[in-house]
């Protein structure tokens, strides 16, 4: 039997995954294809007119949404419909989609409408992939706009498209809007914006950047300040470069205070290094840094009493473990680790964050409680100006040889394991210890355990993923296993121990790789 018209049309609509439907303003009826239904999820005897109930239309859509039919509606209005409003799926309480409703009208001689008809499809995934890239975009302006340096980015001709608020403020402009559009020609003197563009130039010729350079500006008023300079070609996605971009910092006190070449070469290249960081920052680098060299303590004490070792197993690019050790003292030294929640560009912003905020209260780590309570309390502020929800567990440990103690504080991070005289167990955390985790509660408040060294001969930290590998069978390792691993054998320092966990772990899971990042901390104390 061959396809009748409308059997070919439900055929076509199938293909695209739409659904149609079919109202006789006349009659009052409406008619929708099996597709309509379940997308949302009703059997057709209970299905109101979609364009009359309101209540299932979303509240923040409802107005544009009775706004379009009426559009169509009215005598001699509009003949197509096109709406994309969140309707609730289901009975109940059920979950909201976004739809695309396109619909044409049919009207009589006198132009009223008589009958509409169209097609309707479930847009919900584009919707979410364009709310992420708007909440990616904002969270990305929040951090170039907290960078303590000069951020900018110019198309071909020199333009600047967009600049953070420190160079807006450097260049004495209200807002970085007002430097949208200019050139270096509007805002410095002619020399050294002709020197600028040669640059930039020489950048999207030869696709090199320009690496740490010290320049002079000069305002058209005279003005004078140097800065610190790196600029790099701009690429699109597809390896076009479409512009350039920089980073600043001022540098002027440096350069006048400096008394020779040598001293003023030494201060630069420091400055340099602090560049460099600061760029990974704002090129949206989002591996954490790790220390390269451990501090030694007691200071002055040849090699130590106190050494350290790691292992750092990003699964990409995009971590959000992290940590630090850093001397307190002469005879202290911190050792402190992180766990951001998740992963990608939301957990590498809370990571750079935290590190700021860490270098910012450096020098109350002595009291590990004090510390995590004030990272804390500026990492909630961040998160409510920025109107999102992250969290951080963290945990800091301070070595004091001085007065013979281990003082630590918990932000809702896992114990770390301790081996002593009496046997490997896990770090005691008393009451409630583990605290809350960072970013969760503005005023929670993180208790200093105390811990007589006199017994401790290793101390290991470490992040959730190495005890959430699961074996073949859907098993985790958990962290009685690792404690067990730990006093299986006495290694000879810390990397023999941390190999030895790491093997043990691998072997357990029967893989050579992580699900998720992996941090390992480990001192000996000798």
């Amino acid at each position: 039997m061959p396809y009748r018209t409308d059997d070919r049309l439900e055929l076509a609509l199938r293909a695209s995954n739409e659904g149609i439907w079919d109202w006789d303003l006349i009659k009052d009826e409406i008619h929708y294809s099996g597709r309509i239904l379940r997308f949302l999820g009703r059997r057709r005897l209970e299905m109101p007119n979609l364009f009359r109930a309101a209540d299932l239309i979303h509240e923040a859509d409802r107005d544009y949404f009775i706004r379009g039919i009426r559009d169509v509606l009215q005598p001699d209005g509009k003949d197509l419909l096109a709406v994309e409003p969140r309707i609730r799926v289901a009975k109940g309480e059920g979950d909201w989609h976004w739809f695309r409703i396109r619909g044409v009208v049919v009207r009589d001689a006198e132009g009223r409408a008589v009958r509409m008809a169209g097609s309707m499809i479930d847009i919900t995934p584009r919707k979410l992939a364009e709310q992420e890239l708007l909440e990616e975009r904002h969270l990305m302006r929040l951090l170039i706009d907290n960078v303590p340096l000069n951020i900018y980015f110019k198309d071909r001709e020199s333009k600047f498209t967009l600049v953070n608020r420190s160079m807006a403020k450097w260049n004495g402009f209200g807002s970085p809007e007002d430097v949208i559009g200019k050139s270096d020609h509007d805002l410095f003197r002619e020399d050294h914006a002709d020197e600028a563009l040669r640059d930039e130039q020489q950048i999207l010729d030869s696709g090199e950047p320009i690496l740490g350079y010290v320049e002079k500006e000069t305002t058209p008023k005279g003005a004078e300040a140097w800065v610190l300079t790196t600029k790099m070609p701009l690429v699109d996605r597809v390896g076009e470069i479409i512009g350039t971009f920089g980073v600043s910092s001022d540098v002027t006190e440096l350069v006048r205070t400096q008394q020779s070449l040598a001293e003023t070469a030494a201060a630069l290249q420091q400055r340099n290094d602090e560049m460099e960081e600061e760029l990974a920052l704002a090129r949206e680098v989002q591996q954490a840094l790790l220390p390269h060299e451990y501090p030694v303590v007691p200071r002055g004490e040849g090699s130590g009493r106190l050494q350290f070792g790691h292992r750092y197993i990003p699964i990409s690019g995009l971590a959000g473990d992290f940590f630090e050790v850093f001397p307190i003292g002469e005879h202290s030294a911190g050792l402190f680790i992180c766990d951001v929640m998740g992963h990608g560009v939301r957990s590498a912003i809370i990571v750079s964050m935290l590190r700021g905020l860490a270098e910012r209260i450096h020098q109350v780590a002595e009291d590990p409680g004090e510390f995590l309570g004030q990272l804390n309390s500026g990492l909630a502020a961040i998160l409510q100006e920025a109107e999102m929800t992250m969290f951080a567990t963290a945990f800091l440990a301070v070595i004091d040889l001085e007065n013979g103690e281990l003082r630590y504080a918990s932000a809702g991070h896992p114990a770390p394991i301790m081996r002593s005289t009496d046997g490997t167990s896990v770090l005691p955390m008393g009451g409630r210890g583990k605290g809350a985790a960072l970013g969760l509660f503005p005023e929670s408040s993180y208790e200093t355990h105390v811990l007589k060294l006199g017994l401790v001969k290793q101390l290991m930290l470490f992040t959730d993923g190495i005890i959430e590998v699961e074996n073949r069978e859907g098993e985790a390792f958990l962290q009685n296993r690792l404690v067990q691993v730990v006093s299986e054998e006495e290694c000879d320092g810390v990397d023999a121990l941390l190999d030895h966990v790491l093997d043990r772990v691998l072997s357990f899971a029967e893989s050579q790789r992580f699900d998720d990042d992996v941090c390992l901390l480990a001192v000996d104390i000798s």
